[in-house]
């Protein structure tokens, strides 16, 4: 593990009050209110992920950095963020605009007091279609032991896990709050005893960090029914004092993977998906089921903004296009303010058709100013990955 290059620390500057303005709704009727939405790059929506609080209890440095994320950082209240019963409000409307997939996240989102009961409330809505919601969670496994048979009968499917190694010393490094791996590993086999699964355990690279632990995840999850993945080191909000040469490519963590394991690729699931999927192959060249499959997430070298269909919503009910955008949609203000079921979905809709996001695919040719000093982009944090 090298300490040649101490991380770049930049004070964060609380864009959590800065929204764009609203732009008028349609809720007048019409064609476009008879067909799903699509943004300006012919891009649907599909996809939610709700944070449900901007507090965690690990203080990983790519994320929320000890330096500025300490006893004294002003958390939001409670008053500021949204209810449950205002979470399903607006999730119900993003169902009938065509979400079929909602991911719970924070902060850490087990950390929300009496979570179940909004997973319980989500899990009864129903797409136009009549079907059921894939609801899953992405959690740093901390709490994870004790509470995913409760998560699970709440109506939970799948969790994924964040974890960045397997060696004590290196994981303790970077969550920089002396938690040991052990518990995080009893969260995910509590997880599976549960049934929450698949389960998927994301592990961001960071060269000369933890890098060095790629092969040996590989080894401890391979024929597990896990599915590990590795993600190329973002420059996601303010903080992280984010570094290209800190980033390791996911073509060269494939090569490092095929140093010791016979891969084949996969193809994608379903459009918008952001890892690129590997089976670990049998003897004769073809995938082995038993041994099961990885995948790698590459934002920086390998951007898939081109069919992206996922929205974001903070905490305190701002609503994000990008996960690397400066400012949200003020969608507490409508719910607060006695808007009709009819107005806010004709708000979520009409800030839909005019999203054109595409900065992972845009970041190569942008100055170098605006990629090296992201002050102006949201943390991580505040509205989960």
């Amino acid at each position: 593990m090298s300490n040649s290059k101490p991380p770049r620390v930049i004070p964060v500057h609380d864009q959590r009050q800065s929204a764009h303005p609203m732009p008028p709704a349609n809720t007048h009727g019409g064609p476009s209110l008879t067909t799903l939405p699509m943004d300006r790059l012919g891009r649907p929506l599909r996809d939610l992920r709700i944070s449900v609080t901007d507090r965690c209890n690990f203080r990983c440095s790519y994320c929320m950095p000890k330096e500025v994320f300490d006893k004294d950082y002003q958390y939001l209240p409670q008053s500021a963020l949204l209810s449950f019963e205002e979470i399903v409000q607006v999730a119900r409307e993003f169902v009938g605009l065509g979400v079929q997939k909602i991911r719970l996240t924070g902060g850490e989102p087990l950390l929300r007091k009496n979570l179940e009961l909004l997973i319980a409330q989500l899990a009864v809505l129903r797409t136009p279609q009549g079907q059921p919601l894939d609801i899953t969670l992405t959690t740093n496994g901390a709490l994870l032991a004790r509470k995913a048979k409760a998560l699970r009968d709440a109506g939970l499917q799948r969790v994924t896990v964040s974890l960045d190694g397997l060696d004590d010393g290196v994981f303790r490094q970077m969550n920089d709050v002396d938690f040991p791996v052990s518990e995080v590993l009893k969260g995910i086999e509590a997880a599976q005893a549960a049934g929450l699964g698949p389960i998927k355990v994301n592990m961001v690279v960071k060269r000369g960090t933890n890098d060095h632990e790629i092969l040996a995840m590989a080894r401890h999850f391979r024929g597990t029914g896990i599915v590990l993945r590795f993600i190329e080191y973002m420059d996601v909000g303010a903080t992280n004092g984010w570094r290209m040469d800190e980033v390791l490519p996911s073509a060269q963590v494939v090569e490092r993977l095929q140093t010791e394991f016979a891969l084949v690729p996969l193809e994608a699931f379903a459009p918008g998906e952001t890892a690129q999927r590997w089976a670990y192959a049998d003897a004769q060249g073809k995938p082995d089921a038993h041994a099961g499959e990885i995948g790698v997430i590459s934002s920086v070298t390998q951007a898939f903004c081109g069919d992206c269909n996922r929205a974001r919503l903070s905490t305190e009910g701002q609503l994000y296009l990008c996960l690397f955008a400066s400012r949200g949609y003020d969608l507490r203000s409508l719910l607060r303010g006695g808007a009709s079921a009819n107005d806010l979905a004709g708000s979520i809709r009409a800030i839909w058709a005019q999203r054109d996001d595409r900065y992972s695919m845009l970041r190569a040719s942008l100055p170098a100013s605006d990629v090296a000093a992201p002050g102006r982009r949201v943390e991580m944090s505040y509205i989960g990955g």
